[in-house]
């Protein structure tokens, strides 16, 4: 398999404020990544940087053998890398159709694909953003970030703010578009789920990766998850 996304010594922030210090990760192609920890230790700032949001101090970052430090949030798009950020972004005055058609590009994912994968898009479609729920509004950030039809999805915590009987319904479907092919990066709060999902984990503190290894050895460890992920997180 070859390396999709490789950052080494990352180090990078907003402004002058740094944030990440000495970030080090590789994901393969096809592979599944959760990024963990408690609030405010960095997640939303790696992935930011992955997605040009941040200021660079230091180390390089790679997709696809392409360096991505000069480049644009717009041009790392095109490269292939979808996003779904924690606040949805949707167009709250745009109907559900509308959302996703000013995302389509030509690929394997279409507007007809997404409707069949979120059945409840497709009933919705006429409405509004402002008129979806929360649960809702999440699938139409998600089938928006498909139509780009990216070979790396980049979701930050995609359960946030959703009852458990939605996050119930939504996680298993991001299993599906990780079981598709698609590389995907999963910043989540909920560790069981994410440990169910990804591959391999990241645990976070203070802006600096603590540990990280395959998911499958640490559900058999939890007294390593209660080690490396501190009191207080929700598992």
């Amino acid at each position: 398999m070859s390396a999709d996304l490789v950052l080494a010594g990352v180090s990078a922030g907003y402004g002058e404020t740094v944030v990440l210090q000495r970030v080090s990760l590789g994901l393969d192609a096809g592979g599944t990544l959760a990024v963990l920890g408690r609030n405010g230790v960095g997640k939303t700032t790696l992935l930011a940087t992955v997605m040009g949001h941040t200021t660079l101090h230091g180390g390089t970052l790679a997709f696809r053998s392409t360096e991505l430090a000069a480049l644009p949030a717009h041009r790392r798009s095109r490269l292939g890398i979808g996003y779904v950020p924690q606040e949805r972004e949707i167009f709250r005055s745009l109907t559900v159709e509308e959302n996703l058609a000013v995302a389509e590009r030509p690929g394997r994912w279409s507007i007809a694909r997404v409707y069949d994968f979120f059945p409840k898009l497709a009933e919705r479609r006429r409405h509004h953003g402002n008129q979806l729920s929360g649960g809702e509004q999440q699938m139409l950030a998600i089938g928006r970030a498909l139509l780009t039809n990216p070979t790396l999805l980049v979701m930050d915590e995609p359960s946030e703010g959703l009852a458990p009987t939605i996050v119930e319904q939504l996680l298993p479907m991001v299993r599906d578009i990780a079981a598709s092919g698609t590389t995907v990066i999963l910043v989540e709060q909920s560790v069981n789920l994410a440990l169910t999902i990804a591959q391999t984990a990241y645990f976070m503190e203070k802006g600096e990766i603590r540990f990280h290894g395959p998911t499958a050895e640490l559900l058999e460890r939890p007294d390593v998850l209660r080690s490396v992920f501190l009191e207080g997180a929700q598992a």
